[in-house]
Order: structure tokens, then sequence, then C-alpha cells
């Protein structure tokens, strides 16, 4: 694989682009299973002693308080577990295939991407960072459905084409991909009225966004796909993985979601982001562990919100 030389790149930025393309190497060697193994060994070991788990914690006490101490660091270690397997399972992503064991994949219904490849779109699939959230495109590729995702670009330039690439083999075809902002927001507009289909992870927070509760507390959350869908009147799918073993998945495809109409389109966009946000509460809440809850969710003015509202018992263990 050939990784893109950004231009002037830091010290930093060689030594980084160096340890990923070692990295790669290593991974590609071992195979998906041992490579996912490894991967979720390490981190389960290391991640609960970073900084960054202190935002893991404080979540879980805030979304789920009715966990005691010992299930909250339960959840904690699978999410680490999770995540190093998930990277180290990302060299292997575009070899993946629908098999019956092993590593691959499995979907329990098909129905609704079969019937967007045979009849088109536009159309929206959303998810959030759930099991192997890049899983989605190997699965698309296999049905022979084209569809474009938004991706939040690395701070790194080279690393940024290292992933791209893997992201590009695994969709088996030359699909546009457009990085999070206001060109690709434009960029997808554009391919969404030209028939495509959207891929979207809106699990995260953006401070630009609106305030929709998640888990209880409102949430900055981002309204593109609710804008996009109400403007084109185009179905909206649920789509998730579960883990079921290193490097194997079980897709699931829920049926889409029922669009408001009330000629409110304000109301409209709120009422289709927040079944959203229940949605990905709901495949949260059913496995934990999961999801990525290092993301910084809910920010300092969402708690004193979440306080006033009359909510303050779901965040007083912060």
């Amino acid at each position: 694989m050939l990784i893109a030389a950004a231009p002037n790149p830091s010290r930093r930025d060689r030594t980084q682009a160096a340890a990923l393309r070692v990295g790669i190497r290593i991974a590609r060697v071992l195979g998906p299973a041992a490579a996912s193994n490894i991967g979720g060994r390490m981190a389960r070991t290391i991640g609960p002693w970073l900084p960054v788990s202190r935002v893991a914690r404080a979540n879980l006490r805030r979304a789920l308080p009715e966990l005691d101490a010992r299930a909250r660091r339960r959840v904690l270690l699978g999410v680490w577990e999770n995540f190093g397997r998930t990277v180290a399972e990302l060299p292997h992503i575009g070899s993946r295939k629908r098999t019956a064991d092993g590593p691959g994949w499995e979907c329990e219904d098909d129905t609704e991407l079969c019937a967007l490849r045979d009849h088109g779109g536009p159309a929206i699939l959303f998810s959030g960072h759930l099991a192997n959230w890049e899983i989605g495109l190997p699965v698309a590729a296999s049905l022979g459905l084209a569809v474009s995702w938004f991706y939040r670009a690395a701070s790194n330039p080279a690393a940024d084409a290292a992933i791209q690439d893997m992201r590009r083999e695994a969709a088996g075809a030359e699909v546009p991909m457009f990085a999070k902002g206001s060109a690709g927001a434009r960029a997808a507009f554009a391919h969404l009225r030209r028939g495509g289909v959207l891929g979207m992870l809106v699990d995260q927070k953006l401070n630009e966004g609106i305030a929709v509760p998640f888990f209880g507390r409102p949430a900055m959350t981002t309204p593109a796909l609710a804008q996009f869908a109400i403007h084109f009147r185009c179905p909206v799918i649920p789509v998730y993985s579960v883990r079921l073993g290193p490097a194997r998945f079980r897709v699931i495809c829920e049926p889409p979601v029922e669009l408001p109409d009330t000629n409110d389109r304000s109301a409209d966009v709120y009422a289709l982001t927040l079944a959203i946000n229940a949605t990905l509460e709901r495949w949260i809440r059913a496995r934990p562990e999961g999801w990525l809850w290092l993301h910084r969710r809910w920010s300092k003015f969402d708690c004193a919100f979440a306080t006033a509202s009359g909510t303050a018992g779901a965040v007083s263990n912060d």
C-alpha cells in the first residue's frame, strides 16, 4: 500500500506514519483473527490507564447510573478490547466476506439493502461507533451497493491517506467519501440529489449541532441527517453490527425510520434526530461494552442544562 506523503510533514507526523506502516504490515502477517486478539488484549491492558478513560467513566456514570463500580469497570474493559480489535482489524477489512463462520460477517436481513441496490436512492444509512463500525464498507460492496460515507479526517495527512486507502479497498469501487465539514456536507447533498446512498455515523458530539436528548440528557447532535432526509423525503435506514468473535460480525439492518411531516421543518428535524438518538441508545444499552464511550459526548453545558431540567440524578456522580 502506498501512503501519500504530506507536504513538509513534521517529525511527529513522519514517526506516526512509519509506525502505522509497520502496524499494518504486522497485522496483515498475523491474519485477521490473531491481529484482532492481540489488538484487543493490548488495548484492554493499557487503555484503562490512559487519561481518556476518565471520559468514559464519567460518561458511564451519567448515562447508566444503575451500573455499580464493578459493572462500569467491566464495560470499560470491554470498550478498550473492542477498540483494540477494531484498529487491528482495519488492515483486513477489505478482505472480509460473507461467511458461515470464522472471520467475516453475516447479515440478519439484507432486504432493505438489496432493495436500495435494485431501485437506487436517494437514501441514508445511519449507524454509530459500535462493534467494528468499518464493516459496513465490505458489506455494501459484497451486496453490490455503492455507499458513500462521511468520515473524520485524521490530523496526520499521511496517516489519513493510509486509512482512506484501506477504506477504498474495502468499498471495492471508487465511491466518493466526504470529509466532515461544510464542503463535505455540500458534496453529500449533491450526492443525494443525484440519487446516491449516503452512510453516516451520527453518535458523536457536534458543537454546532442541536441539543437533543441522548440517554436522558441533552447532547449536541448533528441535524444534517434529518435535514437531508426531510428535504429529499428519502428512506432513513438504521444499520449496526454486533461482534460475534475476533473479526466476525453480525450486521443488522432495521426497517426505515418513519419521517415526520408536520409542515414545520424545524420541528420535523428535531423529531427525526430524536428518533435517531433513541435508536442509537437502544443499541448501546443492549451491548454497552460495544460502544465507544471514550468520546466526550456530553459537554459541561449539557450537564448544567440537565440539572436545571430536573435530571440531576443522572449526573450526580460526575
